[in-house]
């Protein structure tokens, strides 16, 4: 996986790129997310990872994966990890056409309903901050910056389905696709 977590100070392009934004895949990484993300300019996972399958699943889609922990990324707890849960950062910030993108699991802003003031307040420079822990798939763009989580990409609480969301970046404007797909086990 040479591509996680390489430095990114310049966008892959001056004009926009495509980032596929996903989080608590606990393990597992639905198959329909994966494709989704496939051909995406970056691919960020917000932590909660939970299994290096999952960061090798995600490697195999872009050149650019880069990756946060979240508090069930914990040395000794991912099975054949290869130490890679312990070169992962806690959070991170990308430059991208338009502004910084900034990204952690948002754990310590709230435990149970991280705070998004608290999340604003540690990210200020950030056009966006992308956060995950609670499963839940949210866009609050009622402040700057935006405070953005993904929802739950694998089988763990996902609140009516695996989710994603798809940001396109440019200098002009970021535009949020979400992305929901039915709940297999609610469909027997």
């Amino acid at each position: 996986m040479k591509s996680l977590n390489q430095p990114h100070s310049q966008p892959v392009s001056d004009t926009s790129v495509v980032v596929g934004i996903l989080s608590d895949s606990h393990a597992h990484l639905d198959e329909r997310i994966a494709e989704k993300l496939r051909g995406c300019d970056y691919i960020l996972h917000a932590g909660d990872i939970c299994d290096v399958t999952v960061l090798q699943q995600l490697a195999t889609l872009t050149e650019r994966l880069i990756a946060v922990t979240g508090n069930n990324d914990l040395p000794g707890r991912w099975p054949e990890a290869n130490n890679v849960v312990e070169r992962l950062p806690r959070e991170t910030n990308i430059t991208l056409p338009g502004g910084i993108l900034a990204m952690e699991h948002g754990h310590v802003h709230g435990h149970h309903n991280p705070c998004h003031d608290a999340l604003r307040a540690a990210h200020p420079k950030a056009r966006v901050v992308i956060y995950g822990h609670t499963h839940k798939q949210v866009i609050d763009k009622s402040h700057a910056p935006w405070v953005v989580n993904p929802g739950a990409s694998g089988r763990v609480r996902t609140n009516g389905g695996p989710s994603c969301l798809i940001l396109t970046a440019s200098q002009e404007d970021w535009l949020i696709e979400v992305v929901r797909y039915p709940d297999p086990e609610a469909t027997h």
